[in-house]
């Protein structure tokens, strides 16, 4: 039997409504803010992932799906930051009024090691602003996670927590802080951060690895080593999120995992689900649209991940989807009157109303406990005599209690 690839969901009828009520929320709140929606291709030249994402990343070096399409290198998207960058610079959006506002939701394609949380194949909802370089658009990117998480009802399970990274101006004093600090230690740490000292210190702040992560604790902070105009961002952010409500710790092994990245970085981080308890992360990457072969202008954004809000709100036991049932089940005796079912139940669609038939050839009492197995709200019986007379009981399920109908024209308004 040929299977699902490994790292890959089968998202089956039964879950799906959950994946829609989500993405609904999603639309809306973003919508909300001004963020209009954006749909990209699922491949792009590799070159746009090596420049956008980082050739010293992870997902670059590692975990791209890359394929040569004649003289071509092409990778599918492993997020949706690079490419939502080279729409506005090839559709020349830069010239238009600012901030640029966009949001998506969609899938994004990683080769990594599969857990709960994580798969290769994974749905995001992601954001992205620019042109707009005050630490009020920090905030309300950040108030705009914080409001699908609200909604949601996670807000009380999940955990803000923000930091800042530097700029091009203060990031060259802090790296040398950091390998001055990990050098002597490189034969503790683990072969990962081995490899990322030299490429990219700051990752060696977020290794998970229970020895790396203790050495990591008094590795220097990056606060500590901001320049005077990321110090007042910082500050700023932070009054301004205390204005909108919106709880948060300050955490320095906050680093983001992607080269671009520069200034405030955020993650919301829900526990209980397992190592990939990252439910949202984002930040400022005001380089990359210049990086990219566009103008010099300022960006910000964050991913959400569908599948770990979905294992966050399972943990905590919120199910805010009830089953779509039908409102009505038309059972039927005869050929005659399995014809009748079919007109009925396609006239009650016409009108918006969720109506099923038997479409197996089942007996009239079979019919009867599949109607009470799905969830019909009402019933209604027809054979020879009713379609003669043209009239039949409609049931009430949850009562029993029967009402004579004209088949041809009840409503269930």
């Amino acid at each position: 039997m040929i299977q699902k690839i490994k790292g890959t969901m089968d998202i089956l009828p039964d879950e799906t409504p959950l994946f829609r009520y989500i993405e609904g929320i999603m639309r809306e709140e973003a919508e909300k803010c001004g963020f209009g929606e954006i749909r990209l291709p699922t491949f792009e030249l590799t070159e746009l992932f090596v420049r956008g994402v980082g050739n010293t990343t992870d997902v670059v070096q590692k975990e791209m799906y890359t394929f040569m399409d004649g003289d071509d290198s092409i990778s599918l998207r492993p997020e949706g930051t690079a490419g939502t960058v080279r729409a506005l610079i090839e559709n020349g959006k830069y010239g238009d009024a600012m901030p640029q506002k966009y949001y998506y939701i969609m899938s994004c394609f990683r080769h990594e090691k599969p857990q709960a949380g994580r798969t290769r194949e994974f749905f995001q909802f992601g954001v992205e602003m620019f042109g707009a370089e005050t630490a009020s658009a920090d905030a309300t990117v950040i108030s705009l996670a914080y409001a699908v998480l609200r909604r949601l009802g996670l807000d009380s399970y999940v955990t803000l927590h923000i930091n800042s990274i530097g700029c091009a101006e203060c990031r060259p004093t802090y790296k040398k802080a950091l390998t001055d600090y990990f050098g002597d230690k490189l034969p503790s740490l683990c072969e990962t951060c081995r490899e990322r000292f030299a490429r990219n210190p700051l990752r060696l702040l977020d290794c998970k690895v229970p020895t790396c992560a203790t050495i990591a604790e008094a590795a220097p902070k990056t606060v500590g080593s901001l320049c005077e105009a990321c110090a007042k961002r910082f500050d700023a952010l932070r009054r301004s999120l205390d204005a909108m409500g919106i709880p948060y710790v300050v955490d320095s092994s906050i680093v983001r995992g992607l080269d671009y990245y520069t200034g405030t970085v955020f993650e919301f981080v829900a526990e209980g689900i397992g190592a990939q308890s990252t439910v949202c992360g984002g930040g400022r990457y005001d380089g990359l649209v210049a990086s990219l072969g566009g103008p010099d202008l300022s960006g910000i954004g964050f991913g959400m991940g569908l599948t770990r809000l979905i294992l966050a709100l399972k943990q905590h036991g919120i199910d805010p989807v009830a089953p779509v049932k039908p409102r009505l089940y038309v059972a039927s005796l005869g050929e005659a009157a399995a014809t009748e079912a079919l007109s009925i139940v396609e006239r009650l669609r016409r009108e918006g109303v969720y109506a099923e038939c038997d479409l197996v050839g089942r007996s009239l009492k079979a019919q009867m406990k599949y109607a009470d197995k799905i969830g019909a709200a009402y019933t209604l019986i027809i054979g020879d005599n009713e379609i003669e007379t043209g009239k039949a009981n409609l049931r009430n399920m949850a009562t029993s209690e029967q009402t004579e109908v004209d088949i041809h024209a009840f409503s269930l308004e």
